[in-house]
């Protein structure tokens, strides 16, 4: 067993179901989680959990390390422990991607809005419920396409419209964010990988080449929902303090309809209202 596999297991065992309001009826032959509970809780496949323990698997994502520590309730401390293992050591040269539990307890706060956390590249590392019933389940799509810039330049955002100014405004301030936190990480080698995918598009190449630099802030959408409808709504990017993560907030179009989209969205999730056709 590997180190990361050691500490996996000795957080699992530490763990009380019944306070995770996780019901057991029949005899428990571990101490504390079942490897099925904690892939449930952290949303991956027990096949990975297992692998992960006994030393198979040793790098795991910086997304499922994210998902494991918010499984296994990790302080900050053994979030950090358990991203070094994982081969994501804290480095100033690379991105930052640990998401502190100060930051999962707001994001649980805002449960009435769809809210979502990236890193300085713009890989998405975390959301609410609402925000995967209004944008969809980001679990079906690969990690490595959850990038709000691979979703932006190579069309992956099938419920989103935006209008020509929406969109022109949206490229050109998400492409100088970008162009800034490579001014930030030059050795990162996961940005230096996405720059070089997405210089080979025409749209984003133009907007690189202007070197233009400033911090993304806000941007308008409408989202096209499948269930309810279109959606309006503004998004404001909160900048983390001494972790250049970026928590989006998504809020209804004032003088529209939306708020009560959302309300309907947070009560029925990622259902169907209506049969397949």
């Amino acid at each position: 067993m590997s180190q990361l596999g050691a500490a996996l297991r000795a957080w699992r065992d530490r763990l009380d179901p019944a306070a995770l309001g996780l019901a057991h009826h029949s005899p428990r032959r571990v101490a504390g989680l079942r490897r099925s509970e904690l892939a449930m809780l952290a949303g991956i496949s027990v096949e990975y959990v297992v692998r992960l323990e006994q030393g198979k698997a040793t790098t795991p994502s910086a997304q499922v390390c994210a998902a494991l520590g918010r499984a296994l309730q990790l302080s900050d401390d053994e979030q950090a422990h358990l991203m070094r293992l994982a081969g994501h050591a804290a480095d100033p040269g690379r991105v930052p991607r640990l998401i502190p539990g100060s930051l999962h307890r707001i994001v649980d706060q805002l449960k009435d809005n769809p809210v979502a956390i990236y890193d300085a590249t713009w890989q998405l590392l975390h959301w609410n419920p609402l925000f995967a019933a209004t944008f969809g389940d980001p679990t079906r799509q690969p990690e490595a396409e959850r990038s709000a810039l691979i979703g932006q330049f190579e069309g992956h955002f099938s419920r989103i419209r935006q209008t020509a100014a929406e969109r022109s405004e949206f490229e050109n301030s998400l492409v100088a964010d970008l162009r800034a936190t490579t001014g930030r990480y030059p050795n990162d080698p996961g940005l230096a990988a996405l720059v070089a995918r997405l210089v080979r598009i025409d749209r984003f190449r133009r907007l690189w080449e202007l070197r233009a630099v400033a911090e993304h802030e806000t941007a308008s959408k409408t989202v096209e929902h499948p269930e309810v409808g279109d959606i309006p709504i503004d998004s404001n990017v909160l900048t983390t303090q001494g972790t250049d993560l970026r928590m989006v907030v998504s809020t209804a179009r004032p003088g529209t309809d939306a708020r009560g989209k959302l309300d309907l969205l947070a009560t029925i999730g990622l259902q169907k209202m209506s049969p397949a056709s």
